[in-house]
């Protein structure tokens, strides 16, 4: 199957010691059936599945044949889930390689629902199609809005059913990411409390990551530097997009910078900034709002690992940790309104421009306005025709923000262009992945077709385009579920 399909793999974290994975292997289903296929991401691979059957990858994506060269392990990590320190571990996933690109890129391999491993603590191992149907649209759609993240390669049903509140169709999703390390893989190393353990997997981190600072003074202090950077631009992206996590625990937080496990995540329609749809998250603990705070909690966290390394004096390190922790505030809001002007075409900075920014959000709030929609308006005032937008408060706020616009002596058409290129004309809404999953569990897979198609170009008018930007107003509260 490697010729065919020109699998590369070299399994470096397999080869890090037993204290950091469980060798296992995926534990084989009875009736393997491919569901979806990313072939996009697979060119991008450099991937060829175009001379394997039907069965073959079928048997392959759902991990009853493995191909040469992979070596599946389960990673340990632990993390705060909801605030509460957990040692865990992939407790249905397994990591089966490392595939190497031509241009040396490396990324992981990974089948999620693959089974029972040691870090299962009860579980049946296995995931259902709704959920890893969800991961693969919305992963999808991540990407496609140019905001890093893993993606998924393929979805596959087991033929079995797992138990749940009801019986549901078992599934197998195929996830590439550039690692599966996270903060909680750090904490875990961490409160084993060996040193030797925390610089082996500092050390891989930075020669994997960011060999850019193997040469810092301070490796461990410049990697908390890099890795807080990365999740300010992470947040900062989702909140651009109106998009909700949903269960930022440690565990769930990639020392990559990537969006990693969708579970119970969808994209905000009306804005409000204590928005949940999480049916767990009964406190609001990961609310739009409150994402950023936890991206901070999350990195607080993180540094509390790196102590024992960023300095031999314990008090010396925790003042030099605290004090780039201490920076993110700062560093978030001058991030958070600089793309906050790009969306709404402020080219340059002028001292009233966060004024204009709260008044607008706090007029779409107090109005229930469409977040995505509002923007779309502001860009093309002849599509997206709406009564909310005839509202006398909105059209004396726009009168000043068309001011604004001409002040710095730009021309609407640029200010226009740079709207155009944050502002997305479509994001997956919610009733529409619903739609999709619904159908898809009907072996109607048509529904899901459309809406990866349509989210390709979710910065570009197109065909369809109108028939995906319309949110359904309900008074029934949208909820998601963890796919476990």
């Amino acid at each position: 199957m490697k010729n065919k399909i020109n699998w590369n793999f070299d399994n470096s974290y397999s080869r890090l010691s037993n204290v950091f994975k469980e060798n296992i292997e995926p534990v084989s289903v009875k009736n393997p059936e491919l569901v979806i296929l990313n072939e996009d991401l697979a060119k991008s691979l450099e991937l060829n599945f175009s001379n394997v059957s039907r069965n073959e990858l079928s048997s392959l994506f759902t991990g009853n044949s493995l191909p040469n060269g992979s070596n599946s392990i389960a990673q340990a990590y632990a993390g705060h889930q909801f605030g509460y320190f957990t040692m865990l571990g992939d407790g249905r996933a397994v990591l089966i390689g490392e595939h190497i690109t031509s241009k040396n890129k490396r990324y992981d391999i990974q089948f999620k629902g693959s089974g029972r491993t040691a870090f299962s603590r009860n579980g049946d191992g296995r995931a259902a199609l709704g959920p890893m149907l969800r991961e693969y649209i919305i992963s999808e759609a991540i990407n496609y809005l140019n905001i890093p993240s893993t993606r998924s390669l393929a979805v596959a049903k087991t033929g079995e059913n797992i138990i749940r509140e009801k019986l549901l169709k078992g599934a197998v999703l195929t996830r590439v990411a550039s690692s599966h390390i996270r903060v909680g893989t750090f904490q875990y190393i961490a409160a084993r409390e060996k040193i030797e353990d925390l610089n082996i997997l500092l050390s891989y981190v930075i020669d994997r990551h960011y060999p850019q600072i193997n040469n810092s003074k301070n490796k461990a202090l410049q990697l908390l530097k890099v890795v807080m950077n990365k999740q300010i631009n992470l947040v900062i992206d989702w909140m651009r997009v109106g998009f909700i996590h949903g269960v930022m625990n440690t565990d769930n937080m990639s020392i990559s910078g990537e969006t990693i496990d969708y579970g119970p995540c969808a994209f905000m329609d009306t804005y409000d900034p204590k928005t949940v749809f999480s049916s767990i998250d009964k406190t609001g603990r990961y609310a739009y709002c409150n994402q950023p705070a936890i991206i901070k909690w999350n990195l607080s966290r993180f540094a509390e690992c790196l102590i024992p390394i960023i300095h031999k004096d314990q008090n010396q390190a925790v003042l030099m940790a605290t004090e780039i922790i201490n920076s993110f505030d700062k560093i978030y809001e001058e991030k958070w309104l600089n793309m906050m002007r790009n969306k709404l075409g402020l080219i340059e900075k002028d001292e009233k421009d966060k004024s204009l920014i709260l008044d607008l959000l706090k007029w779409m709030h107090i109005n229930k306005a469409d977040y995505t929609n509002t923007f779309c308006n502001l860009m093309d005032e002849n599509n997206l025709k709406n009564k909310i937008y005839e509202n006398s408060d909105f059209l004396d706020w726009k009168k000043k923000w068309k001011l604004r616009l001409l002040k710095k002596n730009k021309s609407l058409n640029d200010c226009v262009k740079l709207m155009n290129s944050v502002n997305p004309l479509v994001i997956p809404r919610n009733h529409k992945v619903e739609e999709a999953i619904d159908a898809a569990e009907q072996n109607n897979l048509e529904p899901t077709y459309q809406l990866l198609e349509i989210l390709k170009k979710p910065y570009s008018f197109q065909k369809n385009t109108s028939i995906y930007q319309m949110p359904i107003i309900s008074n029934k509260n949208y909820q998601t579920f963890c796919g476990t």
